[in-house]
């Protein structure tokens, strides 16, 4: 008979063991059905392989033989896996799997993976691989995996982190956190994107783990050799995501984890927020603000104290008393009204959202089944579980009265990490429905921002049909950009802040959320003029653009810093109204192709190593080159210009990219290049989206050695005819040589715009205008008067030719004089 004393000890020390790490053993059996491998070891250790398409391929393990439900909050649902021509041999030491992009090769000795390319680079190895350690606090398993460094392999992506844009050598983790006045290096953050890129011998590929625990990464941190990456829970579920170019890994991954529907063109104007606007003559004064100054603007914003007590989807009626009334002589004069809700129900027994809550057992609870209670403003509050299908019902439903009937146009989510006061998060035992699979905080917590704004979303869409919707949250998760526009949070009015205003936003489009910008100027404390300038003269160039401040720290409004700032102020958000048709074609390529609409520099010419550390430098969309000035009292700087030809948008000056070259920016400009080649439309100026009938659209055209060419989407700004196929792709196509420049278009869509004509104004010609021939008709070039407000800015009168927007081709013949001034190369004068 066994002592009981040793008998627990075997027991103890059998659990003890445990805490070291396990491994899968060997392959001993497989089955295939199509693109579906299923690999089995003598352990009762199982590895999934599904190939996506021909660049994606899923590896899933289960340690103990069984695996949980196959659910993703992450992957998009109508992402459709397609049955690509697969090649698979059984080896004997290991298995093959080639598609007509990579090589998957499978090690029957330990399960680890290696895939190459089809000319036989390596592109991903295992170091350990898979393996896991159990943990006896929570009865989950830890699970990792680690893989070899490649030889001067970089990192990019992994959402929203304040670091370097290269994030080799850095250990990071992905808990959502509500850190107010972060700092440089702060980690972790608002977000959770667990989805980073690998780029080594300019192939670059990509890493999604979808898993919704506390996740960390650790690019070659702790050992130089190792990535590894790990979570607290849950399975080892990840992508493989093949480009070979970091543009493709983006766009793949934003077709697996899905695109936002195209916002409404006004929610890419400039945006006008603080904490807080108050009462309802405080709000139309700042309304009035900007109409009196003539800055464009498009939406303002109310924060917590708009609430009768911070009691969500309810009015203070001392400072509003007649929303319905404000809200429609707002609209009235082009601003559209958008308003916070958090997600902190007030528990309150005559509050009839918190009534409703409770009796339909709506509310988060704790694992002895009482609600969660935590303080956020309104004092003690219960919570949505908005990982249950009838809350986000529930929820979006509550959003009728404040859209149908008072006229609110879009919708702020705040405080879902979520965020409670003192104790920062919920605690760990809170139980979550999780669309019927019942879960704790530990795996809900990183995803409950993101399942209110899905809710949100699903509310507001809802309800402003036949209009589209603004939904904007703080937390996020991966796919969350289905949903919702983001921004950077509660940063701080500093130039450190402006430098990480840029990385962050950068890292954000790559990492699939597009759709994302930071408080302009600033949240905490209050910018000086200058910092406040240049602020925007960054945020005009980010999807999401809006000035948000904390109320106590001071005013800011583009006109709160002197006249002069004003007026710099006013020519800025001029130039982001000017761009919009731009913008929006940028966003367009996002939801059509998964495109990030901000490129860091590597992913402009990824074969061009010198701009893997550079991270000032961003693209947006195809043909404009941004350098955000980040310190006081310069007049320029330094940037890195990708390969090819480039002009300095304030003067056209030509400058050949591969090198680093200084840019002259005063106050009054940032360092903006155009690609040569591009044709960028321009909206004339307006006050708000859909002030004015534009009838007519000005093209600058940028010459360039050889052809180019560019594409304007256009469709009616609003609803839902686009999806309908009433929309319309316009591809420029533009030729040049030393005498001569052609441009071509092409249609394809049934939309037609309102304006008639195109005002194309010609950039850089290295000849005098001779003869324009517009469809196989001479005709004389002449001054438009529409124009010169567009161009007074520059230093030379450029030559400009007016022609119908359904011009087909354009044959420009030119001279070189055998002596002339440089002057006189650009003007046919």
């Amino acid at each position: 008979m066994r002592d009981p004393i040793q008998e627990t000890n075997y027991m103890l020390n059998d659990l003890v063991n445990r805490k070291e790490n396990l491994f899968p053993g060997k392959i001993i059996d497989y089955q295939q059905e199509e693109n579906k491998f299923h690999f089995y070891t003598n352990t009762d250790v199982i590895l999934f392989v599904q190939v996506l398409n021909p660049k994606i391929i899923r590896f899933r393990y289960a340690a103990d033989g069984n695996f949980p439900p196959d659910f993703s909050y992450a992957r998009d649902p109508d992402f459709t896996p397609e049955l690509p021509l697969l090649e698979f041999i059984a080896h004997p030491d290991f298995f093959q799997l080639s598609t007509d992009q990579v090589v998957c090769l499978i090690q029957k000795e330990g399960m680890h993976i290696r895939i190459l390319d089809k000319a036989g680079n390596t592109i991903m190895d295992d170091e350990k691989g898979y393996h896991w350690e159990y943990d006896l606090h929570t009865g989950n398993n830890i699970v990792k995996m680690s893989k070899w460094v490649q030889s001067g392999e970089h990192y990019y992506g992994l959402g929203d982190k304040s670091c370097n844009m290269n994030l080799r050598g850095r250990r990071l983790q992905n808990w959502s956190s509500d850190t107010y006045g972060y700092s440089r290096n702060s980690d972790p953050l608002y977000k959770n994107v667990p989805f980073y890129i690998g780029l080594h011998q300019k192939i670059a590929y990509g890493i999604f783990f979808d898993n919704t625990f506390r996740t960390y990464f650790d690019f070659a941190h702790e050992r130089s050799n190792v990535t590894s990456f790990w979570a607290h829970g849950e399975e080892m579920n990840y992508y493989f995501i093949y480009g070979p170019s970091l543009i493709e890994v983006s766009e793949q991954y934003a077709f697996l984890t899905g695109r936002p529907e195209m916002p409404p063109l006004w929610a890419l104007g400039y945006q006008q927020c603080k904490w807080s606007y108050y009462p309802e003559q405080t709000f139309k004064a700042i309304a009035s603000g900007f109409r009196e100054r003539q800055i464009p603007c498009d939406a303002l914003y109310l924060d917590i104290d708009y609430m009768d007590g911070f009691r969500c989807f309810t009015w203070n009626k001392e400072y509003f008393p007649d929303p319905q009334r404000m809200i429609r002589e707002l609209a009235a004069d082009g601003f559209k009204t958008v308003i916070i809700i958090d997600p902190g129900i007030k528990i309150d027994k005559n509050y009839w959202i918190y009534q409703e809550g409770c009796a339909q057992d709506y509310f988060c609870r704790r694992s002895d089944g009482p609600f969660m209670k935590g303080s956020v403003w309104p004092g003690l509050c219960h919570f949505p579980d908005y990982t249950h299908p009838e809350v986000r019902d529930w929820w979006a439903n509550l959003f009728k009265e404040l859209i149908t009937v008072d006229g609110v146009r879009g919708v702020w989510n705040d405080m879902n990490e979520p965020a409670v006061f003192e104790q920062g998060t919920f605690p760990d035992d809170v139980r979550f429905n999780y669309d019927g699979q019942p879960c704790s905080h530990r795996k809900a917590h990183n995803i409950y921002g993101m399942q209110m704004a899905r809710a949100t979303y699903q509310g507001v869409k809802k309800f402003c049909y036949p209009n589209r919707p603004l939904v904007i949250t703080r937390s996020a998760f991966s796919g969350t950009q289905r949903f919702s526009a983001t921004w950077t949070g509660d940063n701080v009015a500093s130039w450190d802040h402006l430098w990480m205003a840029n990385i962050q936003c950068q890292r954000l489009s790559i990492s699939g959320m597009s759709f994302v910008g930071s408080d302009i100027g600033g949240f905490i404390e209050t910018p000086t003029g200058e910092l406040y300038i240049r602020w925007l003269q960054l945020g005009i160039f980010h999807p999401f653009c809006r000035t948000h401040s904390s109320g106590d720290h001071g005013d800011q409004e583009p006109w709160s810093f002197g006249e002069e700032y004003t007026q710099l102020a006013k020519k800025f958000i001029e130039l982001r109204y000017q761009l919009l048709p731009y913008i929006y074609t940028a966003f367009w390529q996002h939801i059509t192709y998964g495109t990030p609409m901000l490129r860091p520099l590597p992913f402009l010419n990824q074969d061009d190593t010198e701009s893997y550390h550079r991270m000032a430098e961003f693209g947006l969309g195809d043909n404009l080159l941004i350098c955000p000035i980040t310190q006081p009292e310069v007049d320029g700087r330094w940037l890195y210009v990708p390969s090819g030809t480039w002009y300095y948008y304030w003067d056209d000056a030509e400058v050949v990219g591969g090198k680093e070259v200084w840019a002259n920016a005063k106050l009054d400009r940032i360092p903006l290049y155009v690609r040569a080649g591009a044709v960028l439309p321009f909206y004339p100026v307006m006050q708000y989206v859909g002030e004015i009938e534009i009838t007519q659209l000005t093209l600058h055209v940028y010459f360039v050695q050889g052809s180019v060419s560019s594409v304007l989407y256009e469709d009616a700004g609003d609803g839902y005819d686009y999806e309908k196929g009433i929309c319309s792709e316009k591809i420029f196509l533009v030729t040049g040589s030393n005498t001569g420049l052609s441009i071509s278009q092409e249609v394809k869509g049934s939309y037609a715009p309102i304006y008639t004509t195109y005002n194309i104004v010609l950039h850089g010609l290295p000849f005098v205008l001779k003869t324009v021939e517009v469809d196989g008709v001479l005709i004389t070039p002449e001054p438009n008067p529409e124009s010169a407000a567009e161009t007074e800015q520059r230093e030379n009168k450029l030559p400009e030719i007016l022609v119908s927007k359904d011009f087909e081709q354009i044959n420009i013949q030119g001279i070189i004089p055998e002596s002339a001034e440089p002057d006189a190369l650009i003007n046919p004068e």
